[in-house]
């Protein structure tokens, strides 16, 4: 009982069990007993943010703060995202996890390069994908038509699978394991052993899809396992690593202001976010009646996990129901006590907490066709929207978000501009209040929003995976061909 690193060790049992309520005492008591355990505070407010249990979170996102600002081992850069509206912070924390628990080995020494003479090479140019991923997963539902859409005769696609399948008849699965030229099963390789597997095929890009996500296999890339590596879609953020070379951004998720706090070069896009045009709707209607809904009433919603929402976030949708009469919130149900955490808190702002409506995890089509029951998507904040913000407007569900200053709280924005939708883009809580609540109380103006998302839906860039597949892969061949120059990498613009 007094020991602070068994007290962790049990807060972490619980963690990885995801019983992140019965984790947070064995957290606290650790804190008690030692403020200084590496990456302790980021586990616990991990725990918090995923139970909704926000009752000292304040206190201790300050602390977090204050640690990182002295470069101290506080957490892992996830926690940090959904937290702190910090780029500098998110870096500092970045590379810190990295060079703790992935740091750039050698023991496979340098790849051989073929110098400047790689762009007469008569062969195609391989790319690689390293994914824990490739399943019913938001990564690989956005990626499932790039995979389909490259260029075969200028490209050889591999992919390097060390998913922890789920189900073996998990169709997303099936359709990515037809597209690829070469799907080779990693899973039971250890880092070493992968990377060796990986480099035997001589591999010029390779694309991290985890980054510092659960199951992600950053410690591959530790062992450079092609000339150009560059982080996308998995991971929100710099991955702090001197060994990946590039980052794929757009204008507006990475502002000239915040370049340096980016250890990768960049990529820039029209558009950063790839998505599926194939994505079926269901054509179930659900009743009002069937999701728990009133008969009447303005229908808000936002199916974001549930760690994304802060107390800030969730005050600001308390104020927003209260000033919309009958509206009701639609959310996901992540787990039993993150609900009755959401539940409470609503009735100490002073809401029926019956306003609060839960939805089950659904099966993707349906999951989809129930964007239809809700009126508006309202995002959260430092830590936006991604796949769930594209599903919206892929249905026609007019999205509203805060853009802040990191790479997760401006995704959302950065959606929304590929839709050609910059009117819901806000810069305050003041903002994105007033705008939810004049959508919700003014009719003729959400008919127009609501007519424009499902009008520039058809030629918004956000959805034009052809597009989008073309201009990766001008960029692939710069990088690559710069590389084998003997360059080191460069920020570089796709128009």
């Amino acid at each position: 009982p007094n020991s602070a690193n068994a007290q962790f060790n049990l807060g972490a049992l619980f963690t990885k069990r995801q019983r992140f309520d019965l984790a947070l005492p064995y957290y606290r008591k650790a804190l008690t007993l030692k403020t200084d355990i590496d990456f302790l505070i980021g586990e616990k407010i991990y725990s918090q943010l995923f139970s909704c249990d926000w009752s000292d979170l304040k206190e201790h996102t300050e602390l977090l703060k204050i640690s990182l600002e002295a470069s101290k081992k506080v957490s892992a850069p996830l926690i940090v995202s959904a937290v702190l509206d910090s780029p500098q912070l998110q870096k500092t924390a970045a590379e810190i996890w990295t060079q703790t628990t992935y740091p750039f080995k050698e023991a496979l020494g340098p790849i051989k390069l073929e110098g400047s003479s790689f762009s007469k090479i008569n062969r195609k140019i391989r790319v690689a994908y390293i994914s824990s991923d490739f399943q019913n997963h938001p990564v690989c539902i956005l990626l499932a038509q790039l995979f389909e859409m490259h260029n075969k005769s200028r490209f050889e696609i591999y992919a390097f699978d060390s998913t922890k399948v789920k189900d073996p008849e998990d169709s997303v699965r099936k359709r990515i394991q037809m597209s690829f030229d070469h799907f080779i099963d990693i899973r039971e390789l250890n880092d070493l052993e992968a990377a060796k597997c990986i480099r035997e095929h001589s591999i010029d890009v390779a694309f991290d899809l985890g980054g510092h996500t659960l199951n992600s296999r950053m410690g591959i890339f530790s062992h450079r396992i092609a000339p150009v590596q560059i982080s996308y879609i998995g991971y929100l953020g710099t991955i702090g690593a001197p060994y990946i070379d590039y980052i794929l951004t757009d204008n507006t998720l990475i502002p000239q202001k915040t370049r340096n706090e980016y250890t990768e070069k960049l990529i820039y896009l029209p558009c950063y976010q790839v998505n599926d045009s194939k994505r079926k709707v269901s054509s179930k209607i659900f009743s009002r009646e069937e999701l728990g809904l009133p008969s009447t009433g303005f229908v808000y919603c936002c199916f974001n996990n549930n760690y994304k929402i802060t107390p800030e976030v969730f005050e600001s949708w308390m104020r927003i129901l209260k000033n919309v009469p009958h509206s009701t919130l639609l959310l996901l149900k992540d787990n039993d006590k993150a609900k009755e955490n959401l539940l409470r808190n609503a009735t100490v702002k002073g809401i029926d907490s019956s306003r609060l409506v839960f939805g089950q995890r659904l099966e993707v089509s349906e999951y989809l066709a129930r964007y239809k029951s809700a009126d508006l998507f309202l995002d959260t904040h430092p830590y936006n929207a991604g796949t769930t913000a594209s599903d919206a407007l892929w249905v026609g569900l007019p999205v509203i978000t805060r853009i802040g200053e990191s790479f997760a709280s401006r995704m959302a924005a950065s959606a929304l501009m590929g839709a050609n939708l910059p009117e819901l883009i806000t810069k305050t809580p003041l903002e994105y209040e007033q705008l939810a609540i004049e959508l919700g109380t003014n009719p003729d103006l959400y008919e127009s929003i609501k007519h424009k998302v499902m009008t520039q839906k058809l030629k918004a860039k956000l959805f034009d995976a052809k597009e989008f597949t073309q201009k990766l892969e001008l960029a692939i061949e710069e990088v690559v061909l710069h590389a084998h120059s003997g360059h080191d990498p460069r920020t570089i613009h796709i128009n």
